[in-house]
């Protein structure tokens, strides 16, 4: 069933839950670079997540874990330079805040000051809570990120499916509803079971996004390059490629090659 959508010139944390309340669905993708920033607002999502995914998807590491604060807040400063309307969530990258809440502040603010970033998201739960609360003390938003948490990786040894024994959905649930009675404005639900992403939705007066988590939550998230389909290794089972560009690219750039061997281009039309 459709929602009307209330227009919002610039969308905030309080938009959210505004879209929240009124069961309006909200749309979040990832964006590390201002040409492709500029198209995804332009476009009308809700939300950008300068994701810590860019050391796979930008730098080709296998795990999110080389990724430095530098480098975010790099990636960060490219896209907010390319909005007028979404807001713009940066990560927290691994070693950046887990260990030392004053390190965790003091990353949270490099973010926000040279970056121009909205609000920083970071994972984990209770484990966190001094570095969250250090930060929200700040007046620095902070979204959560449950379930799969990619920079605990090496920890649970694989990208499979949590929470599904009753034991850690439990626990789930009760770091969700920590996350929102400390302060957070949103948190993110990865690769956990619908109904579990379901149930913690309907917990919480915070919105949901989920990515592998069903539709019972308030919003969505996918990495740009996966559903655009610039990539195409990876294909999760809750991955939905709405462009094949892998495939598109790769034949116009073949054929830029063929037209520069056989002198086609440029032509007389292109040139001065």
């Amino acid at each position: 069933m459709s929602v009307a959508k209330r227009e919002y010139k610039r969308v905030t944390v309080k938009s959210l839950v505004e879209m929240k309340e009124a069961g309006e669905k909200i749309s979040m993708l990832t964006a590390y670079d201002y040409t492709m920033a500029k198209i995804v607002d332009g476009a009308g999502i809700d939300v950008i997540l300068v994701g810590d995914s860019a050391s796979n998807v930008m730098a080709g590491h296998e795990t999110t874990l080389p990724i430095t604060l530098d480098q975010m807040i790099y990636h960060a400063s490219s896209v907010v330079r390319a909005i007028n309307r979404a807001l713009v969530v940066v990560d927290l990258p691994f070693g950046s805040y887990q260990s030392d809440p004053k390190e965790a502040l003091r990353s949270a603010i490099r973010i926000m000051k040279e970056s121009g970033g909205h609000a920083v998201k970071l994972e984990g739960g209770k484990e966190v809570k001094e570095s969250i609360k250090r930060i929200l003390n700040a007046g620095i938003p902070v979204m959560g990120h449950l379930g799969l948490t990619p920079q605990s990786i090496y920890k649970f040894g694989t990208y499979t499916v949590r929470a599904k024994e009753d034991q850690e959905a439990e626990e789930l649930l009760e770091n969700a509803k920590f996350l929102e009675k400390i302060g957070c404005f949103a948190v993110v639900l990865e690769k956990i079971p619908a109904a579990l992403a379901k149930k913690v939705a309907e917990s919480l007066t915070i919105p949901v996004i989920g990515i592998g988590a069903g539709n019972g939550v308030d919003g969505q998230v996918l990495v740009l390059h996966d559903m655009l389909g610039m990539t195409h290794e990876f294909n999760p089972r809750f991955l939905r490629r709405y462009l094949h560009l892998y495939e598109e690219m790769t034949k116009a750039i073949s054929q830029y090659v063929e037209d520069v061997k056989a002198v086609d281009f440029p032509n007389e039309d292109e040139m001065y």
